[in-house]
């Protein structure tokens, strides 16, 4: 999947006020990826103002919907180190990165959504770490995805990495 170029300004600025919802209506997100699953259903992925939104849709009327954004509603929590509802894990991190480490870790992310099939990233205008990117792959029934958000800072950068599972 490509690596989209936003022309918008992030609405999420730091990975401190990142939160979770699950099962929430998903937002419009900025850019898309829907993957097919081979045993039938598919799950997108999507950015949103430097966050982003997890939609999986598998037969025969499985729905869930992972979201980490500042932007949820109140009934959300803080993004926590480690999440578990019926068939779904979450485990997230945050790491603060000297100005050369974090550069190469947004190099890396760039090349691998503009090379691999089952990412989707997007960059936002002002820096060219300021990004989010996503991959999954079908895990049994189910999925696994991870998700990358890039804070630039003035000396490096913070990145909140998120790993997560879900099965029907």
């Amino acid at each position: 999947m490509p690596l989209h170029h936003l022309r918008v300004s992030p609405v999420d600025v730091t990975g401190t006020r990142l939160r979770l919802a699950l099962n929430a209506p998903a937002p419009e997100p900025l850019a898309t990826a829907r993957l097919c699953h081979p045993s039938g259903g598919a799950l997108e992925l999507g950015v949103l103002g430097a966050s982003h939104v997890i939609c999986v849709d598998h037969p025969p009327k499985d729905q869930f919907t992972e979201q980490v954004s500042c932007t949820v509603d109140n009934n959300a929590c803080d993004l926590p180190q480690s999440a578990n509802a019926p068939g779904y894990q979450l485990h997230s991190s945050t790491t603060q990165y000297d100005e050369p480490s974090f550069r190469r870790l947004a190099q890396w992310l760039r090349e691998q959504c503009d090379r691999e099939p089952q990412w989707l990233g997007g960059a936002f205008p002002g820096d060219d770490a300021a990004l989010t990117a996503l991959n999954a792959t079908p895990d049994g029934p189910g999925w696994r995805w991870q998700t990358w958000h890039l804070y630039p800072g003035a000396r490096g950068g913070n990145a909140v990495y998120t790993t997560s599972r879900w099965r029907p």
